[in-house]
Order: structure tokens, then sequence, then C-alpha cells
């Protein structure tokens, strides 16, 4: 998802008026417009990470010049934010596509993690493996570069939060755990009404 989002990123400020240099983490970065984008989270393997205080966005380096006020890109902060609400918009398409009952799902670092066995109103997510279950949030998970349902934790993380489940025992989110509780109640009392009408 960061290729593709540099990708659109590049293509909207293909047109500034590069002087490539290092950016200093915490330094302000300013729009074409001379207001403030954000400030410079962190630089690697050149992409600067700004935060906009809505989205961290990557920028190349090379694509940050010196404008009057400072370290300036071709584009406002509202133009990066936009275009980051849609890339943000479209993953999280492609995940609610992927995320169903039944699919596979691997770890942050590419292992088998298991499969989806429930989703609640409430999007929590379990995952159910050889050795348990895991409980995770929707916003957990991705679609990895290859097209698979990832969870964005490694092999490893995921396995300290697994929960053994006793065998036969019912597997329910906390959600779906009330939802049956509170359809109990509402039947048992229904046949109590009923009851005492007779």
């Amino acid at each position: 998802m960061k290729s593709a989002k540099l990708a659109l990123l590049a293509t909207l400020l293909a047109t500034a008026p590069v002087v490539a240099h290092a950016q200093d983490v915490g330094a302000t970065v300013y729009g074409n417009d001379g207001n403030p984008i954000g400030t410079v989270e962190s630089v690697a393997n050149g992409v600067v990470t700004i935060d906009t205080g809505k989205h961290k966005a990557p920028i190349p380096a090379d694509l940050i010049g010196t404008g009057e006020t400072g370290p300036s890109i071709n584009a406002t902060k509202g133009q990066i934010d936009a275009m980051m609400d849609a890339q943000v918009a479209e993953a999280n398409a492609k995940r609610d596509a992927a995320l169903v009952e039944g699919a596979a799902v691997v770890s942050a670092d590419g292992m088998p993690a298991g499969t989806v066995y429930t989703i609640d109103s409430e999007d929590a997510v379990i995952v159910q493996n050889d050795a348990g279950i895991v409980t995770l949030t929707r916003e957990s998970f991705a679609v990895s570069p290859e097209g698979a349902l990832m969870a964005l934790y490694s092999a490893q993380q995921l396995t300290a939060n697994t929960v053994s489940v006793p065998e036969g025992a019912e597997i329910l989110t906390p959600a779906q755990a009330r939802a049956k509780e509170a359809e109990m109640a509402s039947s048992s009392e229904g046949e109590a009404a009923t009851g005492a009408s007779m």
C-alpha cells in the first residue's frame, strides 16, 4: 500500500521545483500556498513521512524543495489529506472485501495465522488456528501486496495472544455473547408471561 501512496503523491508533486535535501525530524513542511502541511515524522530510504495531523503521508524526499518559508512541496495540506483519505478508503474497501468468515489469514511476516472464524457487529474478529483463537479488530487487518488477508501483527505476536479453546466450547465474541444472553433472557421472559396467562 505504501508504494501505491508514493506513486499517487509523486504524480501530484511531479511539477514541484525540486531541490533535493534531507529533512530533519520535527521540521515543518509547507505547501505551495505558503501554509504548513505538517511536520517531518521520519526519514528513511528516500521517503519523508509527514504528519499532517490527520495522516502520515509518505513523500519521496526528492520532491521536497525549499520555499521562502522552508521545506516545501507542490501541494496544499488539503490536497495531501484528500489523497490520503482516498487511499485509506480504497485500502479499507479491499480489506473489507477480503475479511469474511472462512478467509485464510497470514501474519505481517507472511506466516499462516489461521482462518476468520467470526466477525461481529462491533468489528471484533476471531481468528481460529490449531492452537486456539485470537481476537482482533477489523482495523488490525489489511490486504498484503500479494493479495492475502493479513493481520498487522507478527506470527510471534499472534501466537502470544492466542487462547486455547476447550473442545466443544462455543466460540463467541463479547458482543455475540451479550446478544445471545439478551435473546435467552427475552425468550425466558416470554415463556414466563405465557405460563402466567394460562
